[in-house]
């Protein structure tokens, strides 16, 4: 599997505050982020079914409601 990266704008204080959250956990922000969007995929998935579409990063759009 491909690693990709991602940047982010983020508020100091926000970004403080998730740094405060990773270091309690033992994490590094990094690591924290995947956690939260595993976590939010999982969400999205159990709500409205598995993603199963082949979607390229060329692509901004919302896919169709279920």
């Amino acid at each position: 599997m491909a690693t990709k990266s991602v940047s982010i704008r983020i508020e100091d204080e926000m970004l403080k505050k998730l740094s405060y959250v990773a270091d309690y956990e033992g994490r590094s922000i990094n690591s924290h982020v995947l956690v939260l969007i595993r976590q939010s995929i999982h969400d999205f998935e159990a709500q409205h079914g598995s993603i199963e579409a082949e979607i390229t990063p060329a692509e901004n759009v919302k896919p169709p409601k279920k």
